[in-house]
């Protein structure tokens, strides 16, 4: 088969960055897992389990030579990964093959594995958001006080600014960043536990010296770059870690989602577009149309994460006892795929973060459609300031903002209810008294000053404390 003639996940083929391709890669997973089995044995024979240096040495000779033709024949043989590993281990480094994987379970590769894979991909993903989080900031300074329609249960609500707007899509990012710096930093590793995670194997090997067995716990997980292991586990560590991170992805896709979803119906109102590229087509029959393609793409990848944190919580809840197998399957996809979609989102939301274009003429437009309604207050305070009644000025506003609403719908004219109002002489506020009512900057409130604020107060230490987010630039594939 070629590869045209077979299926190729799309998050390979045309989404995933090369970084995230390549930890989820069977390189680097089987490459931890020999790298796991050296640690273990050097760790035995520090303390005292008759392990030659050179067996050590020859296993560090052989981390990243893995013959996987050689590792399938085995597997095909023995229905069993971790073995086959280990036997094909064994044959690159002959002086070791009695000592690799002393004492220990599957888990201990497979778990252990795992855990370095999920953290080294958070600390991806972890640059990916702060990044996004520095071009989001430059935007959200930029656009800071320009006023445009805020919207409550999507109807116009009164005005906030461009830059305001983006805070509240930067805060999200913000929480999401602080989740990951959580779970990066008290990410235990599964650890040396034996086969119901009793470590009954390895008392064994030390001749009933719990400290000897605490203390190669302790070593393993130094030498892997973690700081401590989970305290109890059963044969594997609880899925409800599974869970915790799935939880974290899910956070930042739902982010990214609320983003995209804004995208898409700013983008509709004409407001702010998405990046269009000089031969981008938009639609293969609707030549003029110009799509949000990117936002949908950013929904469509959002939703798929967001399910697989239900699903982590599922495999989590039928974990019987000590361990069932009915988790191996289900992880081999979900969690790869779950760090390889918001990969593929946070490189979406780069994109579009660093090309938005804004038309500040039609926010104008959309803001002057709406804002006589707007400044209806305002104007009652004029017209009692002037010697009017405030109900009657009440009454006079009510009707002809209602029958200039009817107008624009109906015969499609522009808002003319503050000419109306000057027109009135029941209302008896001057005409420029009530044009000065209609300044979008008047109705802001401290929109600016917001803005200004956190990025002082919050984005500033948080890029100073964590740089600038330096990842690999990825182009949008498709």
């Amino acid at each position: 088969m070629n590869a045209h003639s077979r299926y190729s996940s799309p998050l390979s083929e045309r989404y995933a960055s090369k970084a995230m391709l390549e930890l989820w890669s069977p390189q680097t997973r089987h490459g931890l897992w020999r790298r796991l089995w050296l640690a273990l044995a050097e760790s035995e024979r520090a303390l005292g389990i008759d392990i030659s240096e050179a067996a050590v040495n020859e296993m560090r000779a052989h981390l990243d030579d893995i013959d996987f033709p050689k590792v399938a024949e085995y597997e095909k043989r023995f229905r069993h990964d971790v073995m086959a590993h280990v036997h094909a281990f064994g044959e690159a480094a002959p002086l070791a093959r009695g000592v690799i994987h002393l004492g220990a379970t599957s888990a201990f590769v497979t778990d252990n594995g795992d855990l370095i894979q999920m953290r080294r991909g958070l600390e991806l993903l972890r640059a990916r958001v702060i990044a996004v989080i520095g071009t989001m900031s430059t935007f959200a300074r930029q656009w800071r006080a320009e006023p445009t329609l805020g919207y409550t249960h999507l109807q116009p609500a009164q005005l906030t600014t461009v830059g305001k707007r983006a805070t509240l899509w930067l805060q999200d990012l913000v929480l999401d960043l602080s989740d990951l710096d959580h779970r990066i930093a008290n990410l235990p590793m599964r650890g040396v536990k034996g086969t119901t995670g009793t470590q009954a194997s390895f008392l064994e090997l030390f001749h009933g010296d719990h400290d000897k067995v605490r203390d190669l716990d302790r070593r393993v997980c130094a030498a892997m770059g973690f700081s401590a292991s989970i305290p109890v586990s059963g044969q594997t560590y609880t899925r409800k870690l599974d869970a915790q991170l799935m939880g974290v992805l899910s956070g930042i896709a739902a982010s990214a989602a609320k983003f995209a979803s804004d995208m898409r119906m700013l983008q509709a109102f004409g407001e702010i577009e998405e990046p269009f590229e000089k031969e981008q087509i938009g639609s293969s029959a609707m030549a003029y149309k110009r799509n949000p393609m990117r936002a949908e793409r950013i929904n469509a990848l959002a939703r798929f994460v967001l399910s697989l944190e239900t699903n982590a919580n599922q495999t989590h809840s039928v974990q019987y006892f000590e361990r069932t197998l009915d988790d191996s399957a289900n992880r081999r996809l979900a969690i790869p795929d779950a760090f390889l979609t918001v990969d593929a989102i946070l490189i979406l939301l780069e994109n579009i973060a660093s090309g938005l274009e804004v038309h500040p003429a039609r926010i104008r437009a959309r803001v002057m459609e709406e804002l006589p309604f707007m400044a209806t207050e305002e104007l009652i305070v004029r017209a009692v300031e002037a010697g009017g009644d405030r109900q009657e000025a009440h009454e006079v506003i009510r009707r002809h903002s209602i029958a200039a609403a009817r107008a624009m719908k109906d015969d499609g004219v522009a808002n003319d209810m503050l000419t109306r109002l000057a027109a009135d002489p029941a209302f008896g506020v001057n005409i420029d008294a009530v044009r000065a009512a209609a300044d979008p900057h008047r109705y802001i409130g401290r929109s600016p000053q917001q803005v200004d604020d956190f990025l002082a107060e919050v984005i500033a230490p948080l890029l100073a404390q964590h740089g600038a987010g330096a990842v690999p630039t990825e182009d949008v594939r498709v």
